[in-house]
């Protein structure tokens, strides 16, 4: 059998982002029996256990309960207990789940532990952010001299594709996209949940609700949705799931904006159960004016939903999200909006609650881009054949 030692910052049951959730599809769809999957990441609180097993994951946590002391020491607490585990299973490969989790691999590879390793871009920071920050300047000759040694990497945009040369890196790069969340394309909720979480959140008849489902930090432009509703109707409002260091800032700005009233922040979810909240029963409109962004997982799930999608066109965003005026030689899948830009938001909410043939249209063709492009089914079958199958 062969073995996978994967490393990434944050896991299950606790951490999903789109990285995690790319790991979780990924390894459930590929049999035990073929690969037998292993994780280190960071253990946030002492009480989660220091091992257990997550699906078709076993999962090793190191650190001390401290959420910046842990993360400071993961690499090298991560780097030794790779190397334990490697002496006990005999793992095939490495795999790095993010840029940062190179510095473990790296480490490990220079202290004896020289195995096939193999890279995942998912990062949805800017490159500048990445690389150029005070604090990892000293350490990017790890950082590239893991990406050098680096036996594949697999980027889920041709944007975070640029990223490997720039570092080094010199072999094959494969494209493999990130999916859409299963239960938003299969959906799995029945109607009368939908109406209840409807209920729940107060919609009234009438009422155009926007959802965002993402960390509540700067990158992904919730103030900018925020500073969109003092120039839209009353009956517009804005839910958002997730938590983050900017929730207080975020309402703090919607109360000076006197649109609290229309601002829902519900906090973090599980994965499994924002598809309740993304579906058109509940919700008219998803919306994102990322920053930036590697593909971005929650937009394609909004898609698969069926959903009218307002985004940015920064990052993996412009890979799959194409407007009528921007892009006019590629049907439209979404309405485009530059960041930072209220104003724009504002006219995409107002078109598309003024042309609902053209939403139906586009949003039918979204949902089969997604079916075709970003079934996890497909990427699983892809990442065992080109990437796991050529390393081991």
């Amino acid at each position: 059998m062969k073995k996978v030692l994967i490393f990434s910052l944050a896991y299950y049951p606790k951490f999903t982002s789109g990285a995690e959730a790319a790991v979780k599809e990924i390894t459930h769809r590929i049999s035990s029996e073929d690969i037998e999957f292993h994780m280190l990441t960071v253990r946030f609180d002492m009480q989660d256990p220091a091992y257990e097993k997550v699906d078709n994951v076993h999962v090793h946590r190191v650190g001390f309960g401290n959420h910046y002391i842990s993360k400071i020491f993961f690499i090298p607490l991560s780097a030794v207990q790779g190397i334990l585990l490697h002496k006990k299973h005999h793992f095939n490969a490495l795999w790095a789940m993010m840029t940062y989790m190179l510095f473990p691999v790296a480490l490990m590879r220079l202290l004896g532990t020289r195995i096939p390793h193999v890279l995942t871009l998912q990062d949805g920071d800017p490159y500048e952010k990445v690389f150029k920050r005070w604090f990892i300047r000293p350490l990017t000759p790890l950082l590239d001299y893991g990406f050098r040694t680096a036996t594949k990497i697999q980027v889920i945009s041709h944007y975070l594709g640029t990223w490997p040369e720039k570092r080094g890196y010199t072999g094959d790069v494969e494209l493999i996209y990130n999916g859409a969340n299963p239960k938003n394309l299969f959906p799995e909720y029945s109607e009368e949940e939908a109406l209840a979480v409807r209920d729940s959140l107060g919609k009234k008849e009438g009422d155009i609700y926007m959802l965002n489902a993402a960390r509540l930090v700067h990158q992904k432009g919730h103030d900018t949705v925020i500073r969109a509703l003092p120039l839209l109707p009353d009956h517009v409002h804005f839910i958002l799931i997730g938590s983050g260091e900017d929730e207080a800032m975020l309402k703090n700005l919607a109360k000076e904006l006197n649109v609290e009233n229309r601002v829902q922040f519900l906090g973090q979810m599980d994965r499994d159960k924002v598809p309740t909240y993304r579906n058109r029963t509940v919700v008219d409109i998803f919306i994102g004016p990322s920053r930036s962004e590697g593909l971005g997982n929650s937009f394609l799930s909004a898609m698969a939903a069926r959903l009218p999608v307002i985004a940015t066109q920064e990052g993996g965003i412009a890979e799959f999200l194409f407007d009528e005026k921007r892009n006019p030689d590629t049907p439209p899948t979404g309405w485009a909006v530059d960041k930072e830009h209220s104003e724009q938001i504002a006219e995409a909410v107002q078109d598309i609650l003024a042309h609902p043939e053209k939403v139906k249209e586009v949003t039918e063709r979204s949902y089969e881009m997604v079916l075709e492009k970003y079934n996890w089914d497909n990427i699983a079958l892809q990442m065992n054949r080109e990437i796991f199958d050529q390393v081991m």
